[in-house]
């Protein structure tokens, strides 16, 4: 179990970072350029368009979500249950501010934001991008809007294979004016659906703070 476990906390760097360089086409198109030597728009105008589907249920922060970490990028904040998960300041992934891990369990997550706004629709294409440069046979599982706390966020849950090891995505991507976050859950794929009542708890503690 060591050994998943070490490997599930390299999985944390998996996760996108929106501090790649940025460059302009000589048509003029904004694009950010990656390590691996690919690149995506970052004007949605430029994206490939999909149809996301609304979920028109009002999600909450939990009650028992009572500690508040706050971003110290831009204003966001999330809420925790402490009894229920521990947090550091991230160490796994350098962009990242915090790591998460559930107390009982096998759950990891991860909260990685940066100062530049993102449209939704340009974020899921790098972020899908970005992942399949690890894992190739990446797969989006589940997509969908979602207001949470009064926020438009967009839900996302991929699911791929590392080193040999099933893993699974479930993940919250929002942007402002001010910034764009990332609030991730990972684990591995045979785990997670026995675990989605307890990330939707976690990542539900999202909110703006004015």
């Amino acid at each position: 179990m060591k050994n998943i476990t070490l490997l599930l906390f390299c999985l944390s760097s998996f996760v996108i970072s929106f501090s790649q360089e940025k460059a302009i086409t000589e048509n003029g198109e904004e694009v950010i350029l990656f390590d691996d030597g690919t690149w995506s728009y970052l004007n949605p105008d430029e994206v490939e368009k999909s149809e996301i589907p609304i979920n028109p249920k009002a999600f909450k922060k939990d009650d028992k979500s009572s500690f508040l970490l706050k971003s110290s990028k831009f204003n966001i904040g999330f809420y925790i249950n402490p009894k229920v998960w521990t947090f550091q300041k991230a160490k796994a992934n350098p962009e990242a501010e915090y790591e998460l891990m559930l107390k009982d369990g096998d759950l990891y997550g991860m909260i990685i934001s940066e100062k530049v706004e993102i449209p939704l629709e340009a974020l899921k294409n790098i972020a899908i991008e970005t992942a399949r440069a690890s894992a190739p046979d990446l797969k989006l599982v589940k997509e969908e809007y979602r207001t949470v706390n009064g926020i438009n966020v967009l839900m996302m849950q991929l699911n791929g294979t590392m080193q040999g090891i099933k893993f699974s995505y479930y993940g919250y991507y929002y942007s402002n004016e001010n910034g764009t976050v990332q609030f991730v859950t990972y684990t591995s794929q045979n785990l997670i659906k026995g675990y989605e009542k307890e990330c939707d708890k976690l990542l539900n503690g999202l909110i703006e703070i004015k």
